[in-house]
This record gives structure tokens, sequence and C-alpha cells, in this order.
């Protein structure tokens, strides 16, 4: 089985008000606001729906998992929610930051430290993050923009740093290493 298939994870096309919204969001306003409180609210919208629903899920209509990370300095976990972009049966995340000239923490993580755990709703698999090939990249790229458009704005505002794009496999199949 795949990891998209061990999560149930599926893909859904956003309706006119979640559409709307991603408009915002990818905006330079938006993408501030959603940059600092989204991981937040996506937080709180998981554990008040027992993790069913997050707060992007229910307003953007963005397919979110929690990877949790361990974090490269405090060797803590670090759960974050991000959009999973589906590429051969694994999940692909995108470095943007919310189109932000800063690297993202939990990329950094995974650099450090390949191994996390992906939760969708009730589910949750251990993984090992490792760098996309080029045309795993550009399938990535692809796809993220059509789930949510957002992407090609922050790529186009984020100058002097490459965009990473990391797949996740399941750990059973290591192939990372």
């Amino acid at each position: 089985m795949s990891l998209q298939d061990d999560l149930g994870y599926t893909v859904t096309p956003a309706n006119g008000l979640q559409r709307a919204t991603q408009r915002f969001a990818s905006s330079r306003p938006g993408a501030w606001l959603f940059g600092h409180t989204a991981h937040r609210l996506d937080a709180l919208t998981l554990r008040c729906t027992g993790g069913r629903s997050t707060l992007a899920g229910i307003v953007a209509g963005i397919p979110v998992v929690t990877v949790t990370t361990t974090g490269r300095r405090s060797g803590r976990p670090r759960p974050m929610p991000l959009l999973g972009v589906p590429v051969a049966g694994d999940l692909a995340l995108l470095g943007t930051n919310f189109g932000r000239a800063a690297m993202p923490a939990w990329y950094l993580n995974l650099i450090a430290d390949p191994h996390a755990t992906v939760t969708h709703r009730d589910r949750t698999v251990p993984v090992v993050a490792r760098v996309a090939t080029p045309a795993e990249e550009a399938e990535v790229l692809a796809t993220a923009a059509r789930i949510y458009p957002g992407y090609d704005r922050y790529r186009e505002r984020i100058t002097g740093r490459a965009i990473p794009v990391l797949v996740l496999g399941s750990a059973s199949g290591d192939r990372a290493g």
C-alpha cells in the first residue's frame, strides 16, 4: 500500500468560497496573516474536531496533514500542519514558507533527521523524507499549483533561495537511508 492509502488521504476540489479564501491567503497581507497564525489555528481546530479537520481544510479546502519532525536543536517533537501534495502514492512538501525569504523550520528539521510521522485524521504513519528528483519536483510543483494556486504567487515572491521539495515515503520502505 502507498502512504496516501495508509493515511486515507484524498484531495477534493475547493468550492467557490474556499477559492476566494485561497486568493486572499496567497496575497502579501494574507500570506503574512496565515504565515503567522495558520499553524496555531490548525492545531486548535485539530484539537476541537478530534483530529478530523483543520482550519485550512475548512475555510480554504486545502488538504492538510500534520508532519511531526524532531527539532534539530531541541530534539523535541515539532508538529506542523502542512499541505501534502500527492506524488506516486507518496506525499510531497514544498518549502515555500508562505512566500517568505527564510526556509521553514520543518524543512531544516527534516534535513537534520529525515525520520518523522505524518498524521491525517485518525491515522499516523512513520515516514522518511528525501529530496525530490527533478522529475518529481516538476510534477509536485504542477500538482501543488492545481490544489492551491497560491503556490505560484509564493514562488514569484521568493528570491535568493531555492524552494525545496521533499517527498515523504512510508518508513517501512525506507528509501532515504
